[in-house]
C-alpha cells in the first residue's frame, strides 16, 4: 500500500471523499483519539488548569474534541478546506484556520501553552511543487512554532517517517530552531503498532528530555541535543575517535547503511601521484 504523501499533495489528497471517512469511520476516529490522548500525556500539562493548545493539521477536529474533553482550549490549522468544512459541520469548539504549516505559523509570540500534531509532520518532507524545498519548509515551520509557544512549554508531534534520513532531517530542523528534546517510540518492535512522537521542549537553552516513565509496552526513548553532540571546548580527539563517535551516533539514529568498525578507520592515506 502506497503512502498518502506519494499519492497527491495534502490539499488534494484530503478531498471531500477522504474527509467524509473521518466523519463516518469509527475505527479511524478511535485511532485518532488514542494518538491524541498519548500526545496530551506527553505534553505534561499542569493539573487543574486549562491550557491553550495549538492543533497542527487538525483535520476534522477529532483531536480537538479530545482536547476539549480534557478541559483545554485549542486552535487548529489545516491545509485541506474539505477537512475544515467537516469540522465546522461537527460544531467543534476550537477556532479553525486554513493554513499550510510549511509556510509558518502566523500567531503572536508566546500565544500557546503547548502544541500537538497527529500524522501531519511527514508531509513537509515532500516537494509537491517546484517552489517547495523540504529543508526550508521544515526550518520555517519549527522556527515559527518555537516563536508561538510560551517558554517552558512542549510540543508533541506524532508522525510516520519513511526513512531514517527523513527522521534525522526533522530532528535536526527542530534542534536548529532552538528546541530541546527527542523522540519517544511506542511499540518499537511492532511494524504495525509502532508510533513515533517527537517531543520538543521550548526554552532559553537546549536541554535533554528526561526519561519518560509509564510508556506503553516495549517503549524506548531516543534523546537528541545539540550540546550532547558537541565535543567539550578545547578538547582534541583523534580522527579515528571522531569517526567512531559519528558511526555510533548514526546507529542510534537508526541508520542502516553504517560501515562496521575497522582497524583501518581514520588511517592516513598515501597520496597517489
Amino acid at each position: 500500500m502506497s503512502r498518502p504523501e506519494h499519492t497527491a499533495p495534502p490539499e488534494l489528497y484530503y478531498n471531500e471523499r477522504e474527509a467524509s471517512k473521518y466523519q463516518q469511520n469509527s475505527r479511524m476516529r478511535e485511532i485518532q483519539t488514542v494518538l491524541t490522548r498519548r500526545a496530551l500525556e506527553l505534553l505534561c500539562l499542569p493539573d487543574r488548569k486549562s491550557c491553550f493548545l495549538l492543533d497542527i493539521g487538525c483535520g476534522t477536529g477529532i483531536s480537538g474534541e479530545e482536547i476539549s474533553a480534557q478541559g483545554h482550549y485549542w486552535t487548529g490549522i489545516d491545509i485541506s478546506p474539505h477537512m475544515l468544512n467537516v469540522a465546522l459541520e461537527q460544531g467543534v469548539e476550537g477556532d479553525l484556520f486554513w493554513r499550510d504549516m510549511g509556510q509558518g505559523l502566523n500567531f503572536r509570540a508566546g500565544t500557546f501553552d503547548g502544541a500537538l500534531s497527529i500524522s501531519a509532520l511527514q508531509w513537509l518532507c515532500n516537494a509537491d511543487r517546484k517552489s517547495h524545498n523540504p529543508i526550508k519548509r521544515l526550518n520555517c515551520f519549527f522556527q515559527s512554532l518555537y516563536k508561538v509557544l510560551s517558554r517552558g512549554s512542549r510540543a508533541v508531534l506524532q508522525f510516520y517517517p519513511e526513512t531514517a534520513e527523513q527522521m534525522n532531517l526533522i530532528i535536526q530542523s527542530a534542534l536548529r530552531a532552538g528546541f530541546g528534546g527527542g523522540t519517544v517510540v511506542d511499540y518499537p518492535n511492532s511494524s504495525k503498532a509502532k508510533k513515533i512522537y517527537l517531543v520538543l521542549i521550548c526554552g532559553p537553552e537546549t536541554v535533554l528530555l528526561p526519561h519518560v516513565e509509564g510508556l506503553m509496552d516495549s517503549s524506548v526513548s531516543y534523546l537528541a541535543s545539540k550540546k550532547a553532540k558537541r565535543t567539550a571546548k578545547g578538547q582534541r580527539i583523534t580522527l579515528k575517535e571522531f569517526i567512531r563517535r559519528k558511526k555510533e551516533r548514526q546507529r542510534k539514529q537508526g541508520r542502516i547503511a553504517v560501515r562496521p568498525d575497522s582497524k583501518y578507520s581514520g588511517r592516513k592515506r598515501r597520496v597517489k601521484w
